[in-house]
């Protein structure tokens, strides 16, 4: 059931001891959502924790998580930000995919799953909507809690260049620099700057590893773990690959496959007007217009094929 900031804030002030679950393979705004969202309920007198299917990637996240995720109790309420399906809780789903009271999102793929779901798809990222949340409901935004949510809408909107950035991002943004004198560019360079020996050199081989198909319309980037090994790279440092697939002239859609475990996470990415939600929803997945992504199996080829006819179909040929 979607609803308003109004019956969110009177839920967040009436709850106890809740739990927040973050997206497996976590990123900026789902973790900066998370930690963000448990110094809000600290305010609040409300003890919560989060949680995550993966460990929260380091040193890059540890001004954030740094503070601790919470101890252990035995949640009365559970919470979900930034997550769309509940698919995408890994092991959580299980324990708790049915049971998640809120859901806090801005994925207009979100599947409605939770009792409520307080959505705003047109928002940058889930820590947008927090942040609006917080100031709504009048809460103290800490500093620490600030640089969470900024953090989230920095990496979402790839450091605001991304079509999904909004005014609004722009003027949180401004306010957390203005009030809470957040170390922005520090925070930036850890995101966007700062890389591994491994990461540098995959770089380096990213253009050996592009595949072009359907008339140069679309690229595909595909990272195993026999490369991942013996790059010496590390799932972190595979984060932020996405966006180099659409930058080859005449690119309209980009795929970046990274092989996990039993399967294969396929980040996709539109340069101009193709709905990249549209077709990873067919595949299973969500997420934006601009920016989507989905889990495949089977082999490698096999993943790749079925991407293809699914971009292919997409595209009108």
């Amino acid at each position: 059931m979607l609803i308003g900031f109004d019956e969110a804030a009177a839920f967040l002030r009436g709850c106890k001891d809740a739990v927040i679950i973050t997206h497996r393979n976590p990123d900026g705004d789902c973790i900066g959502a998370g930690f963000g969202l448990k110094d809000i309920l600290a305010e609040l007198g409300i003890r919560s924790r989060v949680v995550c299917h993966d460990e929260f990637p380091s040193p890059r996240y540890d001004f954030i998580t740094e503070t601790g995720a919470g101890e252990d109790f035995e949640p009365q309420t559970v919470i979900a930000v930034d997550i769309a399906d509940k698919k995408l809780m890994g092991k959580y789903e299980e324990i708790y995919g049915d049971r998640v009271q809120l859901c806090i999102d801005h994925h207009i793929s979100n599947m409605d799953y939770a009792e409520r779901t307080l959505l705003n798809g047109k928002a940058t990222a889930a820590c947008e909507i927090i942040y609006d949340l917080a100031v709504y409901m009048g809460v103290n935004i800490s500093k620490h809690c600030a640089a969470c949510l900024y953090t989230g809408i920095s990496t979402d909107s790839g450091c605001f260049k991304y079509d999904c950035t909004t005014p609004r991002a722009h003027e949180i943004a401004a306010e957390m620099m203005r009030k809470y004198d957040i170390n922005f560019a520090r925070i930036n360079r850890y995101m966007f700057d700062v890389k591994s020996a491994g990461r540098m050199r995959l770089e380096s081989k990213v253009t050996e590893l592009m595949e072009s198909y359907l008339g140069g319309k679309l690229n595909i980037i595909a990272v195993t773990k026999d490369i991942a090994d013996a790059m010496g790279v590390s799932m972190d440092d595979l984060e932020g690959f996405a966006p180099m697939t659409i930058q080859l002239e005449g690119s309209e859609v980009g795929i970046f496959i990274r092989q996990r475990d039993n399967d294969y996470k396929c980040s996709f990415r539109s340069a101009n007007d193709v709905n990249v939600s549209e077709i990873c929803q067919r595949l299973g997945g969500g997420g934006h217009a601009k920016a989507a992504g989905c889990q495949m199996t089977g082999s490698l080829d096999d993943v790749k094929k079925q991407l293809v006819e699914a971009v292919k179909g997409a595209l009108g040929q």
